[in-house]
C-alpha cells in the first residue's frame, strides 16, 4: 500500500500524473517535464517533497555522535545554519546524503525518501553516548518553492521577510499561529526555500502559497534540474560502496579524530581514488545517455553512466558517470542502443548562470 502526502488531493485536482516512488504515490509531472523545468529556471514552482525523511537528534552527546557518522564537520555550523554531508558506513561508503539543520536545542537531518527507514535504523545501530534519535517523517510535511521569484512570493503570501537569509541558513517562525521552519535551500540550482510544517497544517500552507504565478512541478522536473546542476542522487552517483571522494564531494569531507570509514577516506586522500565521476554532453539529437550504459575511451570500456537526460535549459543531452581514475581525455564514447556516440567532457554545473548565483552575489 503506497503512502500519500498531505497534498495528494491537490495533485489529483491538478491532473498530475502519479507514480510510485520511495513507497509514496507522487506526482511525476503536471504540464510536462520540459515546461516545468523551464518554468523553474525562469519563474517559480512548488514541489511537494513531503516524502523526504526527517530525523531528529538531540542530547548531551548529539554533536559528538553526529560527527562520528557523517563526512562533514557539524561542529563548524551555527544555530539555524544548514550543512550538506554524507552519512558514512564502516567501509567509507555512502549510506545516504543528507542535510543537517543545527537548531538551538537539536539537530534535524533531512534524508532521502527511499532511505528514511534504512538511515534511521543505521543511526540507532551506531548510537553512541547520551543521544536521543527520533524519526519524525510521518509528522512533517515539506514544500519546496523554487525559482527566481521565490523570495518575493513568500513575502507576498506568508509575509516572510527573507532578503537577509543566506543560502543554507534557516529560521523558525510562524505564519499566523502555525509554527514553520523555513530554509534557503533546494535541489534545483535556482534561488528557493523549503518549508517544514506539521502535517495537520499542511493544507493551509499549500493554499496560502499556491497563488499568483506559481505552478506545481513534479519529480521529473526535479530530477532534470538537479542533473543540470550536477548534484548527486543516491542510488545513481552515490551508494553504500561509493565514497564521497569518488563522487567528487571532497569539499564535504572533513578529517576528525574519529569517524566511520576513516581508514578508507584517509587512504583515498593520500593515494587517490580508483574511479572518479565525470560530466559529459552531446549536441547530437537523440544521443541521450541513460543509467548503466557503458562508457568507452579509444575502444576500451572504462566506466558506466549514472545519470543522463535531455536538458531543456541547454537544449542538448547531458550526463554523469564513473570512469577509471587515470582517464584524462577530452571525450568519451557511450554505447547507446548498440551505437557508440561521442560525448565531450565538461565541468559542473552544466547550467552555469542561475538565480541562486545572482542571489549569492547580492549577499556578498
Amino acid at each position: 500500500m503506497l503512502k500519500r502526502t498531505p497534498f495528494y488531493k491537490f495533485h489529483t485536482e491538478l491532473n498530475a500524473r502519479m507514480v510510485p516512488f520511495a513507497g509514496f504515490e507522487m506526482p511525476v509531472q503536471y504540464e510536462g517535464i520540459i515546461k516545468e523545468t523551464l518554468y523553474t529556471r525562469q519563474k517559480l514552482v512548488l514541489f511537494d517533497v513531503s516524502h523526504m525523511g526527517e530525523i531528529e537528534i538531540k542530547g548531551k552527546d548529539a554533536l559528538h555522535y553526529l560527527s562520528y557518522v557523517v563526512s562533514n564537520d557539524p561542529s563548524k555550523i551555527k544555530d539555524y545554519q544548514v550543512q550538506y554531508a554524507v552519512l558514512l558506513n564502516e567501509r567509507g561508503g555512502a549510506v545516504d546524503d543528507l542535510l543537517i539543520y543545527k537548531l538551538p536545542d537539536r539537530y534535524l537531518l533531512v534524508v532521502n525518501a527511499a532511505n528514511t527507514d534504512k538511515d534511521y535504523n543505521f543511526l540507532l545501530e551506531h548510537k553512541k553516548g547520551e543521544v536521543e534519535i527520533k524519526n519524525l517523517s510521518d509528522e512533517i510535511a515539506q514544500l519546496a518553492i523554487q525559482g527566481p521569484f521565490a523570495e518575493a512570493h513568500l513575502r507576498d503570501t506568508l509575509g516572510l521577510e527573507l532578503s537577509d537569509m543566506k543560502f543554507y541558513w534557516s529560521m523558525e517562525t510562524k505564519y499566523k499561529d502555525i509554527p514553520i521552519l523555513v530554509s534557503r535551500t533546494g535541489y534545483t540550482g535556482e534561488d528557493g526555500f523549503e518549508i517544514y510544517v506539521k502535517k495537520n497544517y499542511a493544507e493551509e500552507i499549500w493554499n496560502t502559497v499556491f497563488k499568483n504565478d506559481i505552478k506545481p512541478a513534479g519529480l521529473g522536473a526535479r530530477d532534470t534540474l538537479r542533473l543540470e546542476m550536477g548534484y548527486p542522487l543516491y542510488g545513481h552517483e552515490l551508494n553504500d560502496d561509493i565514497s564521497p571522494l569518488e563522487a567528487g564531494l571532497k569539499r564535504f569531507v572533513k578529517l576528525k579524530d574519529e569517524f566511520l570509514g576513516k581508514d578508507r577516506i584517509v587512504k583515498e586522500l593520500e593515494q587517490g581514488v580508483n574511479k572518479k565521476l565525470i560530466a559529459f554532453f552531446s549536441e547530437e539529437k537523440g544521443s541521450i545517455p541513460r543509467e548503466k550504459m557503458k562508457i568507452y575511451a579509444e575502444g576500451e570500456e572504462i566506466g558506466y553512466v549514472t545519470s543522463g537526460i535531455f536538458s531543456p535549459t541547454l537544449n542538448y543531452s547531458i550526463g554523469m558517470g564513473y570512469v577509471k581514475s587515470d582517464f584524462t581525455d577530452e571525450k568519451v564514447h557511450i554505447d547507446i542502443r548498440g551505437k557508440l556516440k561521442e560525448f565531450k567532457i565538461c565541468s559542473l554545473p552544466f547550467v552555469k548562470e542561475t538565480s541562486l548565483k545572482v542571489s549569492k552575489k547580492r549577499k556578498q
